[in-house]
């Protein structure tokens, strides 16, 4: 006698070998043997066989019209027998009930289970609704399948060409997009990523560079919207205006002219100088629309041939400090000995100011030198205040340098992109500035000075303000004031680039607040000031990782334009190395064990335009060695960054972050430093 069952959820045939009251020891067709209760068993049968039962019954079920069998089948509850007399008459076989109960069992949205053996049919209106869904199912697998044949034949379908940003960053897995996107990877043994690239649903790695990056962090577009209220300077027209004879230092790229330096002979062997930075906050209320949108952004994003600004172009424009135009600004003015450069006193005042001048420094660069300076020759405008500026920031600096136990390194080039056009296809020109030039150090410690001051004139007045800070090599933003150790300062607040970071406008706001005497817009315990400094230390990260991102990608893009072979790198630490020549650091794995500073030859095998990687073998442990900058071995934060820009980098600072790339074993990057506030390229320090 042989059994039709159910066991584990499956139907089997198998042959009696015994039975008691309540179970069967049954073989089945492969030779295994189980004990089987028979409340499973739904009936037996004599032939065929175990195994030709089930191959029949399967065969059978396969071959029902289900729609004939709901239509067939009983109100209610019914037992799969009885379903099979309607179906097959009076006295179906027994292959033809075990065909039934698997058809029923199969067909679950033409038939509910109710128990093992007992069935009910679903409710018309609820299978029509459910056989509508099936057909659309049916529809999008073909679709799918059609996609999947597009995409292997190196085509890209419409639907995901048009949204491949979505489908690599948040794809919506059960998609038919996603899913023929996924198997065709799957069958061309690669990447989404790769497959898009490959068929040119994305032009090239630089689009997928730059495009998702806006995608994410700018999703409505990187425009401001058309509703924002126009610029007024209304409010700012009974400052008084100052006769003090200014001038700013930026380069010639400049759209943000936000600080400006003036140098004032006094009695008595003294010198005034000025400090004077753009007062974008006067016109611009905590919470007003413009206020929010700058808030939504937190700073400027700089990327070589790329920026996109904080604020939108017509109150940058009313707020820069543009040559022969009245603009109000906060300044800091210090009364300083001509024998020692030591500041005598101080002072904060809210004031307009007429620039005399915006001087350019790719215009006066070479003018500018150690040697003229020293020499009294320095004939370009304002030559005497800068070479007396100059003095001032040498001691300003030697001052730091000692608190902090060590010099700023100078000489080394810091190299930078000047692209001749904003997409993949510019024009690419490497260029470099020599750390510690005249200007640069000049332009840097003065905003040092005003940024340390400042945040110490927040603090003693129990202003409430946001500090950066250093202990151990971490550099944070605070609410609390204390010391920055990379610096050399006791404080530091940034506070003069209110027009690209709105840390600074923030600080702005309670320094304003201060001078006037009146009732500031964050207290200390504001939990607003703290969600400011959370949102703009994730965002700005962001910002400087996709600056990172850029350079490497120019790096590679600059090699391959040179038909560079071979180059030269320096050993920072470990297998991390620095391009001799670009502005790029990468990790080199297997590079044996090199003392830092040491300069080695390496062949360039590949580039990784996706990794951002070149791939690379060395060929020779040069003779020849160089220093290390300590900060390129930790999260360090040196002085003021020279006043290069290329790109109209203004003033931003850099911190290299750890990334992680999809084509690599997450590829650590090391730190760059922190390049506080003049206008410049991405410079790695």
């Amino acid at each position: 006698m042989y059994l039709f069952f159910e066991e584990d959820g499956a139907f089997k045939a198998g042959s009696v070998l015994s039975s008691t009251d309540s179970s069967y020891q049954v073989e089945l067709s492969t030779g295994k043997r189980i004990k089987l209760k028979k409340n499973h068993v739904f009936f037996d049968f004599s032939s065929p066989s175990p195994a030709e039962f089930l191959v029949q019954s399967n065969q059978a079920a396969s071959e029902i019209d289900v729609t004939l069998l709901w239509e067939g089948a009983p109100d209610g509850t019914f037992p799969f027998l009885q379903a099979a007399k309607e179906y097959y008459g009076a006295t179906p076989t027994a292959v033809e009930n075990a065909s039934t109960l698997i058809c029923l069992h199969s067909n679950p949205v033409y038939f509910y289970r109710k128990g093992r053996g007992s069935y009910a049919k679903a409710p018309e209106e609820t299978l029509k609704l459910a056989l509508a869904a099936l057909e659309r199912k049916r529809l999008q697998d073909l679709k799918k399948d059609e996609f999947v044949q597009m995409l292997l034949e190196g085509n890209a379908p419409q639907e995901i060409s048009s949204q491949w940003i979505s489908l690599l960053s948040k794809p919506d897995k059960n998609s038919i997009e996603w899913k023929a996107l996924k198997e065709a990877s799957e069958q061309k043994n690669t990447t989404p990523l790769k497959l898009l690239l490959e068929i040119h649903a994305i032009p090239n790695a630089w689009h997928y560079h730059v495009d998702t990056f806006f995608a994410e962090n700018f999703p409505g577009g990187p425009s401001f919207k058309s509703s924002l209220p126009e610029p007024s300077l209304v409010n700012v027209e009974d400052l008084p205006l100052v006769d003090t004879i200014a001038f700013s230092i930026d380069d010639s790229n400049t759209t943000e002219v936000d600080d400006a330096l003036s140098v004032t002979p006094l009695e008595g062997n003294k010198t005034q100088v000025g400090i004077h930075i753009s007062a974008p906050a006067l016109g611009l209320p905590y919470d007003s629309p413009v206020d929010l949108a700058a808030r939504e952004r937190m700073s400027t994003v700089y990327a070589p041939g790329l920026k996109t600004t904080m604020l939108p172009d017509n109150w940058i424009k009313a707020f820069s400090l543009d040559e022969g135009k009245v603009s109000p600004v906060l300044s800091l003015y210090a009364v300083v000995d001509n024998d020692t450069y030591e500041v005598i006193n101080s002072e904060t005042r809210l004031e307009r100011i007429k620039v005399a001048a915006n001087l350019w420094y790719d215009k006066i660069e070479e003018a500018v030198t150690e040697e003229a300076i020293l020499n009294d020759t320095l004939d370009i405008p304002f030559g005497k205040e800068m070479a007396w500026l100059w003095h001032f920031s040498k001691k300003l600096l030697k001052k730091r340098e000692e608190t902090r136990g060590w010099e700023e390194p100078v000489g080394k080039i810091d190299w930078f992109f000047d692209l001749q056009g904003n997409d993949e296809n510019a024009e690419i020109r490497l260029k470099g500035r020599k750390r510690g030039a005249p200007l640069d150090l000049l332009v840097a410690e003065m905003m040092i000075f005003a940024n340390s001051w400042w945040g110490e004139y927040l603090d003693k007045n129990n202003t409430a303000g946001i500090y950066r800070t250093q202990h151990m090599g971490k550099v944070r933003l605070s609410s609390v004031a204390g010391p920055h150790d990379g610096m050399g300062l006791d404080y530091y607040a940034w506070a003069t680039s209110p027009l690209r970071r709105y840390v600074d406008m923030v600080n702005q706001r309670q320094l304003i607040a201060l001078v006037r005497g009146e009732k500031p817009t964050f207290a200390s315990n504001d939990t607003d000031l703290f969600t400011v400094i959370s949102t703009f230390d994730e965002m700005y990260s962001t910002f400087n990782d996709f600056q990172n991102k850029m350079d490497r990608y120019w790096s590679l893009r600059w090699i391959e334009q040179e038909g560079i072979k071979t180059i030269k790198a320096t050993v920072v630490k470990g297998d991390l190395v620095r391009f001799d020549g670009l502005p790029m650091m990468q990790r080199v794995p297997g590079l044996p064990e090199l003392p830092k500073g040491q300069v080695i030859l390496m062949e360039i095998l590949k580039l990784d335009y996706l990794a951002l990687l070149i791939e690379l073998k060395l060929l020779e442990v040069m003779e020849e060695s160089d220093s290390v900058d300590p900060r390129d071995e930790e999260e360090e934060e040196p002085s003021e960054p020279s006043v290069a820009n290329t790109q109209e980098s203004e003033k931003t600072e850099e911190t290299e972050k750890t990334e992680k790339t999809e084509e690599t074993e997450k590829i650590e990057k090391t730190e760059k430093a922190e390049n506080g506030d003049k206008e410049q390229p991405p410079v790695e320090q």
